[in-house]
């Protein structure tokens, strides 16, 4: 090779321009706990102090609720691409120092893990299957500060009106039967509704959203609205004669199951005249 061509091409390696930085989504940054991989941009994020997010553990979904963070990654334009499973090993690598695991793990360019530590919960969703871009997805697990309570004379006003009405002050863990202990004011205002009508009789209904399996849900809303009954019979001195028990399941929504809004509504207990 001539020398000036030599010289030429060291030229052009030197004055090349660096590969465009895009500025990130207004509003948006890295979650506290993990930094981007190098040569990307944020294009997009949400962040909700409480919603929910389903993650894999082995083959079958979890719902998990909390403050919830997502972020769309975007590689910058002449930027390196690091390969799909690069991507995947530095999360999981980053994951494994902070004490977590991985509970489902590159299935259709998808990973997902779970951090415990000191009490808290954290569970983290990758999607990368392509070169570009890749999601993150963080849910801190918690319980979300309770807003609208129940109140006897609405809840009355409501089976009056409709012969029924949605109840949301009651809460369950994910999967679960068991009553939180938050639910007390809603199950409070339930039983003066029924103290204060005599001979008032109600079907107690249990529905959920459309995640998980049709079984499993028609099982879980029977059993929530099983425990709404005991609750009112054992703690609030109502007759169990005066309330019927049923679930189901997601064959009723509220809502459209197709966003988490919807799916928030759709998880309730109703309350309905017999």
């Amino acid at each position: 090779m001539r020398p000036w061509l030599v010289v030429s091409a060291a030229l052009v390696c030197v004055i090349a321009p660096a590969p465009a930085q895009e500025p990130d989504a207004e509003g948006c940054k890295d979650h506290a706990l993990f930094t981007r991989m190098p040569g990307f941009y944020i294009q997009r994020c949400t962040l909700n102090d409480f919603a929910a997010h389903t993650f894999r553990v082995g083959k079958k979904e979890v719902s998990v609720e909390g403050k919830f963070t997502e972020i769309m990654y975007y590689k910058n334009e002449g930027a390196k691409a690091p390969g799909v499973l690069t991507v995947h090993r530095n999360f999981e690598n980053a994951i494994k120092k902070l004490g977590g695991s991985v509970t489902s793990n590159l299935e259709d360019g998808e990973s997902f893990y779970k951090i415990v530590k000191g009490g808290a919960e954290v569970w983290v969703h990758v999607s990368a299957n392509i070169n570009e871009q890749y999601y993150l997805a963080v849910v801190e697990k918690g319980v979300m500060k309770q807003d609208i309570e129940a109140d006897a004379a609405a809840l009355g006003a409501g089976l009056k009106a409709e012969g029924k009405i949605a109840v949301y002050g009651i809460t369950f863990d994910t999967g679960k039967a068991e009553i939180k202990p938050a639910s007390e004011p809603a199950l409070v205002e339930i039983a003066k509704l029924l103290k204060a009508q005599p001979a008032l009789k109600l079907h107690v209904v249990g529905h959920t959203d459309n995640v998980a399996g049709l079984d499993l849900n028609l099982k879980l809303s029977k059993a929530r609205a099983e425990a709404v009954v005991q609750a009112l019979s054992t703690r609030h001195g109502i007759a169990a004669g005066r309330l019927i028990p049923h679930g189901v399941g997601p064959v009723a929504p509220a809502a459209s199951n197709e966003a988490e809004a919807g799916r928030a509504k759709n998880r309730r207990v109703e309350l309905v005249k017999q």
